[in-house]
């Protein structure tokens, strides 16, 4: 059924739109993001069947990588050898997203801290401590900034 322009809604209506299908990351190193989000974070990398159809030449390739969340949000790798950040300090903003963020239960968050420090993943800034609860912000291989954060203790 098509419906005419006098019927349209001005918006989507709330619930209308269900949930964060995938997010799109652009990397230079998919050795080392594949790494970074399948061993440092412990997210499950879609294998064989699991893999996108539309993403599986990508996938073959070794031009993409797939990683579903806990909550069932698909991350896309795409390859992207020659891309590049306007400067190489990752402190710098260099793309309109602000950052990408975990929730973990608030127990875990110091064995995440622990995690990253191991691997040495580089740090920008936390943790942090607010009404809301805990925070920690760092940076992937490529520069883009990821938190992991957690609920108040209750």
């Amino acid at each position: 059924m098509v419906s005419s322009p006098e019927t349209l809604q001005p918006a989507l209506m709330p619930g209308m739109l269900r949930k964060v299908h995938h997010i799109a990351l652009h990397v230079r190193d998919m050795v080392a993001s594949r790494h970074f989000y399948g061993q440092i974070l412990g997210l499950r990398e879609l294998q064989g069947a699991e893999v996108p159809e539309t993403l599986k030449a990508l996938f073959e390739a070794g031009e993409a990588a797939n990683f579903v969340t806990p909550d069932g949000t698909v991350i896309d790798l795409f390859s992207k050898p020659n891309l590049l950040p306007p400067d190489p300090d990752p402190a710098k903003e260099f793309t309109r997203a602000g950052h990408l963020a975990f929730d973990i239960d608030p127990t875990l968050f110091d064995q995440a801290l622990e995690v990253l420090k191991h691997h040495d993943v580089p740090i920008d800034h936390g943790p942090v401590t607010r009404p809301t609860g805990r925070g920690i912000y760092f940076y992937d291989p490529d520069g883009f900034l990821v938190e992991i954060r957690c609920d108040p203790l209750p």
